[in-house]
């Protein structure tokens, strides 16, 4: 019989993720359905996106050829029956403070700061770059980790070593562009172009790095496909993209600037964005979503 949530010690709760405690060596990673945007939690969910999610992770951390956080299968039987197919059993680690990002194309914060300065995150890159460029050579933008409500802020390679010595630094930079590079080739013979995406990593009790929370999700990589490119143009993306869009479009009537929370979304936004997820976890996978494990939202 499966342990009830309530038998866990909830340790702390992020914007999407719920963390808790099972014993002195493993923690329960449980996935929800809520959607953030512009440092906003949103009151509407998307449907099954923890499960997304949750089965993305898995397959890339079985594809990609690194230690990962995993403590047992998606279907071990210490996940509760109420959060099967959204939540993983994973080891304790202990977390380093950088989101450690790869960008291959130019777009998002990274093209902000090329259009003001010329570089990103102290990288010097060519002229003449616009919206969707593909870089020479993929770069390691690090960012620091915000709280709650606030945002990341990226930082050069050199604020990493400050933080953790030249060694650890270099080993995080060279982990993040070999993954980055592992799993654009996997996407691009499926026909979808990785911009980005960027990995958290903790430290296991010998020191080693270990490959941690979520990884190349929709959530927290950019998709795009790879057939309907274009650079110099915003391309369309398997991710969050299109709930961002429709709340700075005339549509929601909502401004950012103000302060104010984001309105609810509507249901026609709701259903395209989970559409959206799923179709990247189904194309990268080559898998059935129906078939993963747990109960639809």
């Amino acid at each position: 019989m499966r342990p009830e949530l309530s038998s866990y010690n909830h340790l702390s709760a992020g914007k999407v993720r719920e963390i808790y405690e099972i014993d002195s060596e493993t923690l329960l990673l449980v996935v929800s359905d809520r959607i953030s945007a512009f440092d906003h939690i949103l009151e509407t969910p998307i449907p099954d996106k923890g499960r997304v999610l949750t089965a993305m992770s898995v397959f890339f951390f079985d594809e990609i050829d690194f230690p990962n956080h995993m403590a047992g299968p998606a279907d071990d039987e210490r996940i509760p029956e109420e959060c099967l197919g959204r939540a993983l059993v994973c080891k304790k680690l202990k977390m380093l403070p950088f989101e450690c990002v790869a960008r291959g194309y130019l777009t998002g914060s990274g093209l902000a700061e090329y259009e003001a300065t010329g570089a990103v995150c102290g990288i010097e890159l060519p002229e003449g770059l616009v919206e969707g460029s593909k870089l020479p050579e993929p770069i390691f933008t690090p960012a620091t980790k915000a709280e709650l409500g606030d945002h990341d802020e990226n930082v050069s390679f050199e604020a990493v070593v400050e933080s953790l010595g030249q060694k650890r630094a270099e080993e995080l930079r060279d982990a993040t562009l070999k993954i980055y590079s592992e799993a654009a080739e996997l996407a691009a013979e499926r026909g979808i172009i990785l911009a980005d995406t960027k990995f958290e990593f903790g430290l296991d009790t010998d020191g080693n790095l270990v490959l941690a929370d979520e990884v190349l999700t929709p959530d927290s990589s950019r998709y795009w496909p790879a057939d309907s490119y274009q650079e110099g143009a915003v391309n369309p993306s398997f991710d969050k993209q299109y709930v961002r869009n429709w709340l700075t479009s005339p549509k929601s009537s909502w401004k950012k600037c103000e302060g104010t929370p984001p309105p609810v979304l509507p249901g026609s936004v709701v259903e395209a964005t989970r559409e959206r997820y799923v179709e990247a976890y189904e194309r990268l996978s080559g898998r059935r979503f129906s078939d993963w494990i747990g109960d639809p939202a």
